[in-house]
């Protein structure tokens, strides 16, 4: 049994969920999300709360209950306090900054990186080393903040780079004489 699964969905005020079909909609103050679930699961609303249950005893069934139910948690998450991922920047030089809907930054290379921000998505640079990615979609948070660390993964002999904040970097010793 889904441990995962078992637990009911509990919707805070102004928060309001449809169901139609597989399809569940999730309006709250932050904006709207939907999901589709499979046919393996059963989703029922029931005033404030969302429980997802399988349909029948496969594997496959198991496996999408809790997944699904995961899923519909995030939506409710997203709509009410929404997502955050903040990286940090270290190294000589390294620095970025918001132009318009545009991330400039500056990683050592002989060229500046102009990072598009897409739709859904909102990058601050509060200080030249901190960049903090915010949106409704968990996913869609965790995607451009690893793209923003693809340009510049941090390297084990000084760390230098940019990180995900409070990520440990695994220090390697340099070569010996």
């Amino acid at each position: 049994m889904s441990r995962i699964g078992k637990k009911p969905i509990e919707m805070p005020s102004g928060v309001e969920a449809k169901l139609s079909g597989q399809t569940v909609e999730v309006k709250g103050p932050k904006g709207t999300r939907s999901f589709t679930a499979t046919d393996d699961v059963t989703i029922t609303v029931d005033g404030n709360v969302i429980s997802v249950e399988p349909r029948g005893k496969s594997k496959r069934a198991r496996q999408q209950w809790g997944m699904s139910r995961t899923m519909i948690g995030n939506l409710v998450t997203g709509v009410t306090a929404g997502f955050k991922k903040d990286l940090e920047i270290s190294g000589v030089g390294y620095r970025a900054q918001m132009q318009g809907n545009t991330l400039k930054l500056s990683l050592g290379y002989s060229h500046d990186v102009n990072f598009d921000v897409p739709a859904g998505v909102t990058v601050t640079a509060a200080k030249p080393t901190e960049i903090s990615v915010e949106g409704i979609d968990e996913q869609l948070v965790g995607q451009v903040a690893a793209n923003i660390r693809e340009w510049r993964r941090p390297e084990p002999y000084k760390g230098k780079g940019i990180r995900y904040k409070g990520e440990f970097i695994f220090r390697k010793e340099g070569k010996k004489k």
